[in-house]
């Protein structure tokens, strides 16, 4: 059997058992299984993986690159994804702005890519994470809070220097960022996993080996995808996905000589789903609009959570998918292909809806136009 395809049916099996434990493991409890695999189990991970590489300056590329393509995102999110909402819809707008240029590989990217690319590629992944969590912890709270000043009944400027030292500290006292920093540290006197007492390099690994069932299992038992706007969010993640296949096939075109692993890395790590810190930014807007009064919120906070609920599922499938049909995407051309069949399906939504909406307003003209006509002819046999 094909190595992808065993190792994807590996996978899905997995998460299968997850979504048969939904029903003796509540959502709530949920949250302490997230803790252990970013505080435990991802950490030992990382760090396992960073002490395999050479430190080198060149790798400054891959967190300048992942901030380069939230940067990108950010600007696509303002005029190609939310392009489809109402004009009135504002607070979604604003919404998709701050969810979807996130990324979120911990728990939707790093167990794929340690199974199928292995521990090199996962470094390069960490070290990219980097860049976007610059992004999502402190620009995207910088825009969020610009949002709510620019808006706001009450001046409470105050507030923003705290809550970004506060995010500054949440930033490094996380359990992977600590890891990272760590992981660079020992890298740059020289030092590499043989060198820690043996004691410690057997815990570190055997943490390790925690991470992908865990993962797995979460992903399983987490999806709980509701109904009413599933539409007009997978059309958004779907085309959120397009966007990022091309973005990657373009710079695939510009570095040819670039190692399959290497594309592949480039392809999946912009899949990941959607972050929460941006949501944790709006949630403490909203926070403040509530005591500032606001009648007309900058985020549409339920909006939030159904695209945060749809895009880990989402992500998962999609990264499986690319990992199994990795001779396609390592094509730059194929790459662009699916990137712009996936914009164009995105859209396919918003045409059923302006079909029906025309053949409504069609069929109501005819009415209202066949009422008229048996008006004026009741009018003429009364006359």
């Amino acid at each position: 059997m094909n190595f992808a395809l065993q190792k994807t049916l590996e996978l899905v099996l997995i998460i299968g058992l997850g979504i048969l434990l939904q029903r003796k493991i509540a959502k709530e409890n949920l949250k302490g299984v997230k803790i252990l695999i970013l505080s435990v189990a991802l950490p030992a991970v990382i760090f396992v993986a960073l002490l395999k590489i050479k430190l080198e300056s060149s790798l400054l590329v891959f967190p300048l690159l992942a901030l380069s393509f939230n940067l990108i995102m950010l600007a696509a999110s303002k005029y190609i994804l939310s392009a489809t909402l109402p004009e009135k819809e504002n607070a979604k707008k604003r919404t998709i702005m701050m969810l979807l240029p996130s990324l979120a590989p911990g728990l939707s990217c790093f167990p794929f890519i340690v199974v199928y690319l292995g521990d090199d590629s996962l470094a390069q992944a960490a070290l990219a994470d980097v860049g976007n969590k610059i992004f999502g912890l402190i620009l995207l709270y910088m825009l969020a809070m610009h949002w709510y000043h620019k808006r706001s009944v009450k001046n409470l400027r105050a507030s923003s220097a705290s809550k970004l030292k506060s995010l500054a500290l949440s930033l490094l006292n996380e359990p992977i960022n600590m890891v990272i920093i760590l992981g660079l540290v020992l890298l740059g006197l020289g030092l590499n996993l043989a060198s820690l007492p043996d004691f410690l390099q057997n815990t570190i690994l055997n943490l390790k080996v925690l991470m992908t069932p865990l993962v797995l299992l979460f992903i399983g038992m987490a999806v709980r995808i509701k109904s009413g706007e599933f539409s007009l969010i997978l059309s958004l993640l779907a085309r959120r996905a397009g966007i990022t296949f091309c973005l990657s096939s373009i710079f695939v075109f510009l570095f040819p000589s670039l190692t399959p692993a290497l594309i592949l890395l480039l392809v999946v790590f912009p899949q990941s789903a959607c972050s929460f810190w941006p949501f944790a930014h709006m949630s403490a807007v909203n926070a403040l609009e509530d005591k500032d009064e606001q009648n007309k919120p900058t985020f549409n906070i339920d909006f939030a959570v159904n695209i945060l609920a749809c895009s880990l599922p989402f992500s998962t499938i999609l990264i499986i998918s690319v990992f199994s049909f990795s001779e396609f995407f390592i094509d730059p051309i194929k790459i662009l292909g699916a990137g712009v069949v996936m914009i164009a399906v995105s859209f396919l939504p918003l045409l059923v809806t302006k079909l029906r909406v025309g053949r409504i307003s069609g069929g109501v003209k005819d009415w209202q136009r066949f009422e008229g006509l048996n008006a004026h002819s009741q009018t003429s046999e009364d006359n």
